[in-house]
Parts: C-alpha cells; structure tokens; sequence
C-alpha cells in the first residue's frame, strides 16, 4: 500500500482535483505518492530539460502569455498532465493570494502587452526597475498549479537575452527569492530591484 502524504502543499491547498485523493500532493505522471519523492523527480526532470533547451530565434514581440505557457510545458510535461495550462483553482502563500484562476488570461494579456516597450529602454536603472516590476505582476499572476518561479525565471532569461542581455542569477536562498516578491506585492519593489542588478548584464559582443 502506497503512503500519501497529507499535508498541505506549499500553496496552502489541502485538497483540490490536482492532488490525489486524502493527499496534499499533486497528482503526477511518475506516480508518486510522497511529496519530497515528488520534489526530487520533479527538480531533476525539469533541470535536465532546461540543459537541453535549444533556443529558437525570436524578437521581443514573440515574449507573450503563450510562449511562457509553453516554457513551462517544456519544463514540465515529464511530470504533470497539465503542463502548460492555466491553473482552474485559487491559490495563495502566506498572506499573498495570487490571481483568480478566471482572471489568469485577460491580467496577462495587459501584462505581456508591455513587454515590446522593454525594448526602447537602454541599461539603466529605468530599465532594471521595469524589468523588476513585470516580474512581480507575473508572479502574482501564478498561473499554473506548479512550477510558476522557474518557468518565469526561464522566461525572463530568454526574454533579457534578446534584448541583448545576459541573466547569472545570485547565489540567494528560497526564502529570499519569496521575501522579494512578497516585498513587491507590498509596492517595495526594492528587494527584486537588488537581484535584477545582480543578475542582468549587457551582453558582450
């Protein structure tokens, strides 16, 4: 008999049509009833697909709503069913309740909209600021059930490097990477500013 794990996700949902029955974890194509088992399998599946991306060429106007979606498809279809489609329940962290599921598509469409206009910015502060507050309203979006934080850092990376920028994300814990948004919903986009300084450098020809 398999063991299920009972306990809450990280999203505070206890049970929901995503998690097998009695369970707190997500149902999975592997089959695994255990969430750390699931957290392993699932980190190494999706690190393994991100080393063996193979960028196709794209211009600013390509960064949309879709293409994240099938970032994450990418990612993740070795583990999920639903890879790449848009969560249908609420979720929340803490305190921080992320967009209803049937706001998901039209918040994005507004959000990804902005991104061309990223190209008329030079390497500045200005810059740095605009990327560090889309990155916070894309994360509030959290639309998928799993694996939002490192589809949208994949995203960003791709994004940034056809603006002709190179992203080395900092050596910072979790807990950092969620105070920083946490910090963002409350309009201090401070901390996120700090790692996006870090992080994104003008590429070297």
């Amino acid at each position: 008999m398999q063991r299920h794990d009972v306990a809450q996700d990280k999203y505070g949902v206890a049970q929901d049509k995503y998690c097998y029955p009695n369970s707190g974890v997500l149902i999975n194509l592997l089959h695994i009833h255990r969430a750390d088992e699931l957290a392993a399998a699932e980190a190494a599946f999706s690190a393994e697909r991100y080393r063996t991306y193979n960028a196709p060429i794209l211009t600013i106007e390509d960064f949309t709503f879709h293409h994240l979606c099938e970032l994450h498809y990418y990612l993740f279809h070795d583990v999920y069913a639903w890879a790449g489609k848009i969560r249908d329940v609420d979720i929340a962290k803490g305190t921080t309740r992320f967009c209803h599921c049937d706001r998901i598509a039209p918040e994005a469409d507004k959000l990804f909209a902005q991104i061309p206009s990223l190209a008329l910015l030079s390497y500045s502060s200005t810059l740095i600021e605009a990327i560090a507050d889309l990155y916070c309203e894309i994360n509030l979006l959290h639309p998928f059930r799993e694996g939002n934080g490192r589809a949208q850092r994949f995203f960003f990376e791709e994004m940034l490097f056809c603006l002709g920028f190179e992203v080395h994300w900092p050596h910072i814990t979790k807990a950092q990477w969620v105070d920083a948004n946490i910090a963002g919903v409350h309009l201090d986009l401070g901390p996120l500013i700090e790692i996006f300084e870090q992080s994104v450098t003008p590429l070297v020809d």
